[in-house]
């Protein structure tokens, strides 16, 4: 290529900034190394002719053998192909490959290495990050590899405002961009750009400009640019230029001239639609062979593609598996815990004479008596009774829910077992039958011999859950706030009182496990009777496994769950306030759920500190206290009744809710008793 080889693009045009040393009419020429290595702008509103400028550029490089690679984002360009072999490469079926960023070396590699002229048309491409990603990455490669090669090669940027806008906002790609146009000249890489809005344009890119193409303006603010640069005179002149006519600065020859490009040869692809027909003329075709260089990049992503696919469905499928065998093990666990409880209790039961075993001793008599035995001779046979009345009145409470007849279903238990631990020597040295049934919850051997053992000792299944998801998608499907809250209260509702007290525990923990919650909520550290009263939470959806024998509380999922996680923090926090009052004190309600109960003050609650007081303030009593500001709300009056008032108002109510009160009574005071004792025969 000569140093003086030149393009001619337009003729010497007419008017205010003509030249007045040439003729109207005479040929304006571009040399040919400043066009391909420098920078240069071209601007003029919609229909001014600013593309076809563009176009009459390229048309000329091309026939010259100069190629250039073209950005297209409103695809304008392909008209090119009715007289030039040129790639169109893009996102559309129209492009001659579909390509992305992993093809910008190999796009480069072609320009430069094999001279192929290419149109990347950005426009088909309906994510605009996508579309960005790929113009930094061909850039990027045809500035690294143009530091090697030095060889002249024009890159075209259409609607360039939107890569380096002049209020700020530049990502990467506009970056690039400019780095091109201030260090690209060194490496013989040029760049033109264009734009129908120049006040948007970065004014560092405009002013370094070697040539500028000024079509015509008519808004003020782009008017104004024009005066800054070319002087007040073209700022009014350039809105009364004619379509094709634009007032061209360069610096090799440090003019202004008012000249009129020429048409372009090919296909305008960009021309605004009229009524006359419109007909697309036949359009070349690139090599083959080039074609398929690219697309076996296509194919060797797609195929990386497939096996990431692949690979992520089988990591899903042994996920899942995981999944499936935890829960497996969990209700295995559960089976296996409920058995051994059930097979022991009930051996005691078929063995105790007083049970309707025939006077028959029990298997292994002589170690129980020698176990049980003190040194006053008595026999420990209380102990055989109380654990199958647990176990029995723990199944019970499980599989049917809270017993209208039974007063808090397995707290009747726990006072027992509390009042049994809480005997005297004196009293359980006498086989009296009128004293164990006075420390024991009555129960009738005829009535059980004829019922059986529960035969219902499952763990949870997966039609149990299932049932449970549907109730609880039958009732989110009214629509309503109010819908979601009545569903899990109902829930929590129907828990014995046991269960709810563990329920508070795992909101108070976020995670734990069911024996600690089963003594935080005043049971015994038996396993057993923990995994039973676990067992009615665990059904109710409630709490969820957490992995290691531990669970979580769910009641937040629930409400995300049930509102396809479409609801903000504070609405879910809302809705789960709601849904908590129906076992959570409303004192406890005010702080986080990992708050300890102790921490809870009497602002405002003076009851339910008073009950914190009576019971001994190691947070067991204030259990109790929340079960009654949740059940009725009642005043702080009623609250602090006194046991002598509670039975006066027994007697005139019944001798039944007598009793349920008295039950009350001994679980809220033995709650902590019995954790203490437990915590106390661990350390021995």
């Amino acid at each position: 290529m000569s140093e003086e080889e030149t393009i001619h693009v337009a003729d010497v045009s007419e008017g205010i900034g003509g030249d007045a040393t040439a003729e109207p009419g005479s040929p304006v020429e571009l040399p040919v190394v400043d066009v391909l290595t420098g920078r240069s702008f071209i601007t003029g509103k919609s229909g001014s002719g600013k593309s076809n400028t563009a176009s009459v550029v390229i048309e000329n490089l091309l026939d010259s053998g100069f190629p250039v690679l073209i950005v297209d984002t409103d695809g304008e360009y392909y008209g090119l192909k009715e007289e030039y072999e040129i790639l169109h490469a893009g996102a559309d079926d129209e492009c001659d490959i579909v390509v992305s960023p992993e093809h910008a070396e190999k796009l480069a590699n072609l320009a430069l290495e094999q001279n192929v002229p290419i149109i990347l048309d950005v426009s088909g491409y309906l994510e605009e990050d996508t579309a960005n990603e790929l113009l930094l990455a061909v850039v990027k490669q045809l500035f690294a590899k143009e530091k090697r090669m030095k060889k002249p090669f024009l890159l075209v940027i259409e609607e360039c405002h939107e890569y380096i806008p002049e209020g700020g906002g530049m990502d990467e790609t506009g970056k690039m961009l400019i780095k091109v146009g201030k260090r690209g000249r060194k490496h013989g890489l040029g760049i033109v750009g264009i734009s129908q809005r120049p006040a948007d344009v970065k004014k560092d890119f405009i002013t370094q400009c070697d040539w500028l193409c000024w079509h015509r303006l008519t808004w003020d603010n782009d008017t104004k640019v024009v005066g800054r640069i070319l002087g007040s005179k073209y700022a009014s002149a350039v809105e009364d230029l004619g379509d094709g006519e634009a007032f061209l600065m360069s610096d090799w020859d440090e003019s202004i001239r008012r000249i009129q490009f020429h048409r372009k040869q090919t296909f305008d692809a960009g021309a605004t639609p009229g009524l006359d027909d419109f007909e697309r003329p036949e359009l070349k075709s690139v090599s083959s062979d080039l074609v398929g260089e690219l697309q076996s990049i296509s194919d060797e992503q797609e195929r990386r593609e497939s096996e990431l696919a692949d690979l992520k469905q089988e990591l899903d499928k042994k996920d899942q598996r995981i999944a499936d065998l935890e829960r497996e093990l969990e209700e295995a666990r559960d089976l296996s815990n409920m058995a051994d409880q059930f097979a022991q209790a009930l051996l005691g039961k078929a063995e105790a004479p007083y049970r309707g075993g025939g006077g028959r001793p029990p298997a292994g008599a002589e170690r129980l008596e020698s176990a049980g035995a003190g040194e006053d001779g008595r026999n420990d046979d209380q102990s055989v009774l109380k654990s199958y009345d647990e176990a029995v009145a723990a199944t019970e409470e499980s599989e049917s829910g809270p017993d209208p007849s039974a007063a808090d279903g397995g707290a009747e238990v726990d006072a027992a077992s509390a009042a049994a631990d809480e005997e005297t020597p004196s009293d359980a040295s006498h086989g009296d039958p009128e004293t164990a049934s006075a420390d024991s919850p009555a129960v009738d051997p005829a009535a059980e011999d004829e019922a059986g053992p529960p035969d219902d000792v499952d763990p949870v299944t997966r039609d149990d859950v299932a049932e449970s998801a549907l109730r609880f998608d039958d009732a989110i499907e009214l629509g309503t706030r109010e819908a979601v809250i009545e569903e899990l209260r109902s829930r929590i509702e129907a828990l014995p009182e046991l269960s709810r007290g563990m329920l508070r525990h795992y909101r108070r923990e976020g995670a734990s496990d069911p024996v600690a919650a089963h003594i935080d909520a005043g049971g015994d550290g038996d396993s057993g009777h923990a995994y039973s009263r676990h067992r009615p939470i665990r059904r109710a959806g409630l709490i969820r496994h957490a992995g290691r024998g531990h669970y979580a509380y769910a009641v937040p999922d629930l409400v995300r769950e049930a509102y396809a996680d479409r609801l903000e923090d504070e609405q879910i926090d809302e809705i789960v306030r709601a849904v908590e009052t129906a076992f959570v004190p409303p004192a406890e309600l005010s702080y986080p759920p990992d708050a300890d109960p102790s921490e809870v003050t009497d602002s405002g609650e003076a009851g339910i500190t008073a009950s914190a007081d009576e019971g001994g303030g190691d947070g067991s009593s204030f259990v109790g206290a929340g079960d009654a500001v949740a059940e009725g709300d009642a005043p702080d009056s009623d609250r602090e009744r006194t046991a002598s008032e509670t039975a006066i108002e027994a007697d005139e109510t019944g001798a039944a809710e007598t009793d349920a009160a008295e039950t009350d009574t001994a679980t809220d005071s033995g709650l902590s008793d019995a954790a203490r004792r437990f915590a106390e025969r661990s350390e021995r």
